[in-house]
């Protein structure tokens, strides 16, 4: 099944507008599957609408689910109810209805909110046993349909019907409604009036729906007895070939499609189709991809999807598309190698032989045709190739080479493996097999016959391509290139050469050979090359490779119609319009689906005709009906929705979970990071991508990308937009989708806090210009503390300046005092210096003194004179007088000289006294009336007593006394 719907999806055209494209009855059309694994909800799926944004919703068994292309979500209803009946009414409420309930959702701050409307309702009719089945919308009312009552909503009152007998089902056709009462018949609601239609009995019981015919006509379906025509006035069969089919299968439900097709759906074998001539068209079951074959409700949307709510699971089928498939579910065939369509009959080659069934002409009226493919006898084993060559089949085989003549094939040769056939000259075929090449020829009757395998070549030949010169260029099945000239005859090989990578090949593996308008060209895992006769190299195809972007490794090159080519890169499929020249155009999205489904290295495209393809996958076939591709014109695509916006600051929490046009979106500063989650709501296969725009914080468009959200993450305070928009298949792109939410700012700039400012600017104005006041009052007051400080320092300075002035005086005094004391007792000291030396004198004189007589006086009378000469030299009352005059000017001198030093004698202290008044020695002499010896032995002795140190100076020790 995974492979079918990938499969399912191959070459779908995005841009579909012309919704009145055929649907064929060959193949089945795209089934996109939908599984409970998905969507993540209840198996059951009881009924289908759209809104106007284009979102799908659905009654499930598990509430209301949704889903817009990319994301599904489910609302519960109140107390987990099944959600029965769905309908969107286009202005932003979806109604639904379940098991005694029925009301509206409505988008209440970005999340999808129920209200009921049962309280409207008066209490003896309350549906309090019953289910809702269907709802329908009109302008100014909503219709709820149980089987027992019928509710009509508006004006914000809810009126009931009833009926004597129970309904079935409401139905609106072309704006009428019709309602089966059981065992009744059918009746027409007119206003709140319940009409019989006459006749309607003939449909027996379950009414199961009711389509739009032609002209006023109405398809009517019932469960068991087929289709019926009312035109209004009766109701009368409809025999066609679909009625047994429903019949017996149990039609369930309808719906209409392009306006011209009913699509039933079943309760036994899932979907049929059927046109206007009641000829089946399609039957779509699980063996053809459905997922359950139980079809609960249909839905047609905008682009002619139908939808299929089933009985597990949720089914979508593009049946207008130009794609159809048919897959051997039971690996009946085995693997396709190469198929054809020839005089009606499609042919499979196989790895287990040739198969064939009938194809069915177009237009024909028939019933829906499912394919019984035949093996060919004979034609077991490995098929590598189906070519059709001048109007007849012929198959390569690992047993050699067939023609094929309808449900027969003749042998045209033994030699095995005929991998490639190739138009040679108008009248001959080159092949290319296991063991070289092999020519055929025409006969009379038109038949290709084998002619020769050429001579003096025996390489297995996976590609033969000639070129414009007539050399055969011959790709070996795993090494090089060979460049084979024959002889005229085409026997024998008239020369050969080999290259590989030595020749300027990118490699000698895995080279391919094509032709690619009327140019032979060389594919490789480095792109195409080119070969020069003048150098007899190969040379890349820049120009080529440059255009096909990707798809320059191509490793196969398939001629489509025209100047068309499709280009096969290890499985995936793009098709290059080379029709205007220097213009090369390749289109590789729409066959996206196909990548890696087809047999890798066996790719096989046939062109039907001008209009179909058919494409060989590994368990069966596709057919592209390019006509109907390019009739379906472009359509302008639906806006992108934001469908879910996070925020993901600390923990991932939803703001809002649904399509949304509110722009008041405020996020808080502190939780400024967010997740916008995007889709597009396009319901058909093809490459989605997407490109956004943060207006105000982005400098440009984002690269297109499959990515469908995008985190935002610190954003600063301010008001962005969030522009997004998408592409189809990089060609269609839709208009863009704005969202515009706002980051407040912080708390400390919030208006509140603005003016909170204000204030606190206010308050502190008057706060600081109280405390300036304050301040400039204690600063007056300390400035006149400080003048009265300065004022009382200054005459504290002055008055202690006055004092120190008078000290100085005083000072000064005393010094001018002291030195006339120093000079009086120098002056004291000179005159004892001078009476003693006087006296001195006049004792030496005295020795020499003589009488009148010339006699010398007498030892007696000179020892008295000289006596009284000694004791006024050693008078102690001069030294008293010194004494007391030095105590005075220099304050305790002898109590401290004393004090340190009590051995000292009074001659040691009259020495320290004259030794201060820096006298010398002779006048010390005189003083102490010794001699100038004595004096030096008392300054020795006086050291001694003293304690002096050899360096040190006596006059300076006493001095600093």
């Amino acid at each position: 099944m995974r492979k079918y719907v990938l499969l399912a999806s191959l070459l779908v055209f995005i841009n579909i507008g012309a919704f009145a494209a055929d649907i064929k009855s060959i193949g089945v059309p795209y089934v996109q599957n939908y599984t409970k694994a998905q969507y993540q909800s209840g198996n059951q799926n009881w009924s289908i609408t759209r809104d106007e944004h284009g979102v799908m919703y659905f009654g499930n068994d598990e509430g209301l689910l949704s889903f817009d292309g990319k994301y599904w979500q489910l609302n519960r209803m109140p107390n987990g109810l099944i959600v029965r009946s769905v309908a969107a009414d286009g202005k932003g409420k979806i109604y639904s209805g379940g098991f005694g309930e029925f009301g509206y959702w409505e988008n209440r701050n970005g999340f999808l909110k129920y209200r009921s409307l049962i309280h409207l309702v008066p209490k003896e009719f309350q549906p309090i046993n019953e289910e809702t089945w269907k709802i329908y919308i009109e302008k100014d009312r909503v219709i709820f349909q149980s089987f027992g009552s019928i509710y009509i909503y508006a004006k914000g009152r809810v009126a009931v019907i009833k009926a004597p007998k129970p309904f079935l089902f409401l139905f609106r056709p072309g704006g009428r409604y019709f309602v089966e009462e059981v065992d009744a018949g059918l009746f027409e609601l007119k206003g709140d009036k319940l009409n019989f239609i006459e006749g309607s009995n003939i449909l027996g019981s379950r009414v199961l729906s009711v389509l739009p015919f032609q002209r006023g006509k109405y398809l009517i379906g019932t469960a068991k007895n087929g289709l019926f025509i009312y035109d209004g006035k009766q109701i009368t069969p409809w025999q066609n070939q679909a009625n047994d089919f429903l019949k017996n299968y149990q039609l369930n439900n309808g719906a209409v499609i392009s306006g011209k097709y009913f699509a039933y759906g079943t309760i036994l074998s899932g979907i049929v189709v059927v046109d206007t001539a009641g000829n089946v068209v399609q039957h779509i079951n699980k063996s053809s991809g459905l997922q359950n074959n139980t079809v609960l409700s249909l839905y047609t949307d905008a682009q002619q999807n139908l939808w299929a709510g089933l009985d597990n699971g949720i089914d979508r089928i593009e049946v207008n598309s130009p794609l159809y498939f048919y897959f051997d579910k039971t690996g009946r065939f085995g693997t396709v190698y190469s198929s054809i369509i020839f005089n009606n009959k499609i042919y499979l080659g196989t790895n287990q032989g040739l198969f064939y069934a009938d194809w069915v002409i177009p237009g024909s009226k028939h019933l829906f045709q499912s394919f019984d493919f035949r093996l060919i006898p004979g034609s077991q084993g490995q098929v590598w190739e189906l070519s059709l060559q001048d109007g007849r089949l012929l198959c390569g085989h690992n047993d050699g080479t067939f023609q094929v003549n309808g449900s027969s094939i003749t042998k045209i040769t033994s030699l095995s493996g005929g991998w490639t056939l190739k138009k040679f000259n108008t009248n001959r075929l080159i092949q290319g097999t296991y063991t070289g090449l092999i020519i055929y020829h025409k006969d009379a009757a038109g038949n290709w016959v084998f002619e020769n395998k050429v001579e003096g070549f025996g390489e297995p030949s996976r590609y033969v391509e000639q070129d414009s010169k007539g050399q055969i260029w011959v790709s070996h099945a795993y090494k090089g290139i060979y460049k084979v000239t024959l002889t005229p005859d085409l026997k024998r090989v008239a020369s050969k050469k080999y290259y590989d990578k030595n020749s300027g090949l990118p490699d000698s593996y895995n080279i391919g050979v094509f032709n690619l308008d009327n140019r032979v060209v060389f594919s490789s895992e480095s792109g195409f090359y080119v070969y020069d006769d003048i150098t007899d190299r190969f040379y890349k195809y820049t120009q080529l490779n440059n255009s096909l972007h990707t798809f320059s490794t191509s490793n196969k090159v398939i001629a489509a119609v025209g100047k068309k080519y499709w280009f096969i890169n290890h499985g995936k499929v793009a098709l290059a319009d080379l029709s205007v020249p220097g213009k090369l155009t390749i289109d590789s999205n729409r066959f996206s689906m196909l990548d890696g489904q087809m047999l890798r290295n066996y790719e096989n495209i046939n062109l039907i005709n001008n209009q179909i393809y058919l494409i060989s996958v590994d368990d069966g076939f596709v057919i592209l009906n390019d006509e109907d591709a390019r009739q379906q014109q472009r359509q302008k695509l639906p806006l992108v929705l934001i469908r879910q916006v996070e925020n993901i600051t600390d923990k991932v929490s939803v703001i809002s979970d649904i399509s949304t046009d509110n722009n008041d979106l405020e996020l808080p500063f502190n939780q400024n990071n967010l997740r916008i989650s995007y889709s597009l709501p396009y319901y058909r296969q093809g490459k989605i991508k997407f490109q956004y725009f943060l207006d105000g914080y982005s400098r440009q468009w984002s690269d297109w990308s499959l990515q469908s959200q995008k985190e935002f993450t610190n954003l600063n305070q301010g008001t962005y937009i969030f522009k997004v928009r998408a592409k189809i298949n990089d060609e269609n792109v839709s208009e863009i989708t704005a969202f515009t939410f706002k980051v407040l700012p912080p708390w400390y700039l919030s208006n509140l806090a603005f003016l909170f400012y204000v204030l606190l600017v206010i308050l502190a104005y008057y706060v600081i210009r109280h405390y300036y006041r304050l301040k400039l009052s204690r600063h007056q007051a300390e400035i006149q503390e400080k003048l009265q400080r300065e004022k009382e320092e200054f005459l504290r300075r002055e008055a202690v300046a006055n004092e120190q002035h008078i000290v100085t005086i005083k000072n000064e005094q005393l010094q001018a005092d002291l030195a006339s004391k120093n000079r009086e007792l120098a002056n004291s000291a000179m005159n004892i210096v001078y009476k003693n030396e006087l006296l001195q004198k006049l004792s030496d004189e005295l020795n020499n003194f003589k009488d009148s007589a010339g006699k010398k006086i007498s030892e007696e009378q000179l020892k008295k004179i000289h006596n009284v000469i000694n004791d006024g030299m050693s008078d102690e009352r001069d030294w008293n007088i010194f004494e007391r005059s030095f105590n005075e000017a220099h304050e305790n001198f002898f109590k401290k000289l004393k004090t340190g030093h009590p051995d000292l004698v009074p001659n040691d202290l009259k020495l320290c006294a004259y030794l201060r008044m820096n006298m010398s020695s002779k006048e010390m002499a005189s003083l102490l009336n010794i001699s100038l010896r004595g004096v030096e032995i008392r300054r020795y002795r006086l050291r001694k007593k003293l304690n002096l140190e050899h360096d040190k100076n006596l006059v300076e020790f006493l001095i600093e006394l």
